[in-house]
């Protein structure tokens, strides 16, 4: 497959270097300013992504800035936003244990500035979608922007509700994951339970450790199972000839991922009914120990 053009209010991941690098909508007749030189967006547009640009005036800057396709990741780390977002290795994590693939539909409750949202519906498309919730406005409207320069919109339904408290209008009724991203998980739990299929994935995204051991607890009291926590660490390496090492600096804790799984669960029948009279143990006729 060739290399997409890019068109008129498309985004675009622009990189000068391994730490200048910015998410811009390419609009006719508009420039972006750097520190070196001026990107005119008519120098891009209509060329395939995957090429480069100089920066303009040509003959005092002329620095080379890399023209490419925003991936997923990209799109999480660069969108506006002032929440904390999940980083792209831990929404990896999320997808792939929650089984998420095209035609999931998904209850994600906490959307912040729709960081998130769109790496799922950018998962889930084209037959699936992603209902999204929160209890602030101007998340919403943050997201609601975010989605739309991602062009993801026709695959996320974004809405203001508490679902701690609120009953949802949901179509379809069985989810196949639900994602939390809320500051008590736990107490939404119970709620939202019944909008999961069985054997559908709940995760919880916490900072702390406090708020996992809750969250546990309540999905082993609304009868999850398979319930397991984990946390990931990146680290980036300096690759240089003869001087190749980790970078000394490093994300150190992002947050910890708790999954867990709806059964309908059934009281065990067999193994918790009572021995028979003759299936009691007997001490009679046994040694006694010395002093009893």
């Amino acid at each position: 497959m060739p290399a997409r053009i890019v068109k008129e209010n498309d985004l675009i991941l622009l990189i000068l270097d391994e730490r200048k690098r910015w998410l811009l909508q390419a609009r006719k007749d508009e420039e972006f300013h750097t520190h070196r030189g001026i990107v005119h967006f008519n120098d891009i547009i209509g060329k395939p992504y995957g090429t480069v640009v100089f920066s303009r005036p040509l003959e005092t800057q002329g620095y080379k800035f890399y023209v490419l396709e925003p991936l997923p990741s990209d799109l999480a780390v660069l969108l506006r936003r002032k929440t904390q977002i999940i980083y792209p290795e831990d929404a990896g994590l999320i997808i792939v244990y929650s089984g998420i693939s095209p035609g999931s539909n998904i209850i994600e409750a906490g959307c912040g500035s729709g960081a998130l949202t769109c790496l799922l519906a950018n998962q889930v498309r084209p037959n699936g979608h992603v209902y999204s919730y929160d209890v602030k406005e101007k998340n919403i409207k943050r997201a609601r922007k975010n989605v739309e320069k991602a062009k993801l919109d026709e695959f996320v339904t974004i809405q203001k509700a508490n679902i701690i408290e609120e009953d949802l209008d949901l179509e379809p009724k069985n989810v196949d994951a639900i994602i939390l991203d809320m500051p008590q998980p736990w107490l939404a739990i119970k709620k939202v339970k019944k909008y999961l299929k069985l054997s559908g994935v709940l995760a919880s995204f916490s900072p702390t450790i406090e708020q996992v051991k809750k969250t546990t607890f309540a999905l082993e009291d609304c009868d999850f199972c398979d319930i397991k926590t984990y946390e990931l660490l990146k680290r980036t390496y300096q690759v240089k000839q003869n001087a190749t090492r980790p970078h000394m600096r490093m994300i150190g804790h992002t947050g910890y991922i708790t999954f867990g799984r709806k059964i309908k669960q059934e009281e065990n029948i067999y193994r918790s009914k009572k021995p028979l009279e003759s299936e009691k143990f007997s001490m009679s006729g046994m040694p006694k120990i010395d002093g009893n």
